[in-house]
């Protein structure tokens, strides 16, 4: 039965990591109702829900491929290996620096993540009181501010259209608005797509960018919770399982959700999004008040 909710948790993971409207805040509420049961540590659940993103991110690295692998087969006829006749690929190298740029604000955050995990939490992993609370605020506010920016930007021309046109101070202030992510229930593709949209960036740019900035981003989280999980116990082989589980699914259903995203945002706006993230908070928050 564990696996069986580990591929419902992939699934879930694989469609609202890329899509605005906050993969946590929804693994988070998944496990309410669909916890693991009692053959996995305390500390596994809110492991588990950090690196099931690793799958996610793989199908980034796979489906941008070209656009992100910086190295190319050597000229065999230079004598001196550059930019421009060895191995290396210029305009990759300067995405991946403005990438790591983004994500400089993001270790800010690291500093803070297990205090908000320890005020939102409880120990196995759901949301508290204050948790609950806190995510159905954040899922209906930063909807509203989608729908506000998308209104905005109606007949707006963007100044940025493709993901290598922006700036490295341009992706500083998009990382700086990942901030806004440490709250569960911001989402991280949605602090960035908003950010990203507000200074100019046109939606498919947006996306993409933000997708880049996960990499570093997810990846360096997942490592930190695996660290801190085995500094605590270790892994059983049931665990193992449910985890990759939940990582091979996340990473086909992420590829899936990738592709049509970006064919979406071509032609339309995130304020669908954003109605979404409105409802979602209320049926959270309501939920809350009647049952709790």
């Amino acid at each position: 039965m564990d696996i069986i909710k580990a591929i419902i948790m992939g699934i879930v993971e694989g469609i609202t990591e890329w899509l605005p409207i906050s993969s946590t805040g929804h693994l988070i509420l998944t496990q309410t109702f669909l916890s693991f049961g009692d053959g996995v540590s305390a500390s596994f659940p809110e492991m588990f829900n950090y690196v099931i993103q690793l799958g996610a991110i793989i199908a980034v690295i796979v489906l941008f491929w070209n656009k992100l692998w910086p190295f190319k087969m050597p000229d065999k006829n230079a004598k001196v290996l550059s930019c421009d006749n060895g191995i290396f690929k210029r305009e990759q190298w300067v995405l991946w620096f403005k990438v790591l740029v983004a994500t400089v604000p993001s270790a800010l955050g690291l500093l803070v993540d297990s205090k908000i995990d320890a005020l939102m939490y409880a120990e196995d992993g759901t949301p508290n009181t204050v948790g609950v609370i806190v995510i159905g605020i954040a899922l209906i506010f930063y909807g509203i501010l989608f729908i506000a920016v998308e209104r905005a930007n109606k007949y707006r021309s963007f100044k940025v259209s493709s993901s290598a046109d922006i700036t490295y101070k341009t992706a500083l202030v998009i990382g700086l608005f990942q901030l806004l992510a440490i709250v569960p229930g911001t989402s991280r593709s949605g602090a960035t797509i908003i950010g990203a949209l507000i200074i100019g960036i046109s939606r498919p740019a947006a996306a993409e960018f933000s997708f880049f900035m996960a990499i570093p981003t997810m990846f360096g989280v997942s490592a930190l919770k695996i660290v801190q999980f085995l500094s605590e116990s270790s892994f059983r082989p049931n665990e193992l399982g449910i985890l990759i589980a939940g990582m091979v699914v996340s990473f086909f259903v992420s590829c899936v959700c990738i592709k049509t995203l970006m064919e979406y945002v071509k032609k339309h706006s995130f304020s669908v999004f954003g109605w979404y993230r409105i409802v979602l908070g209320i049926v959270v928050l309501a939920y809350f008040l009647i049952f709790a």
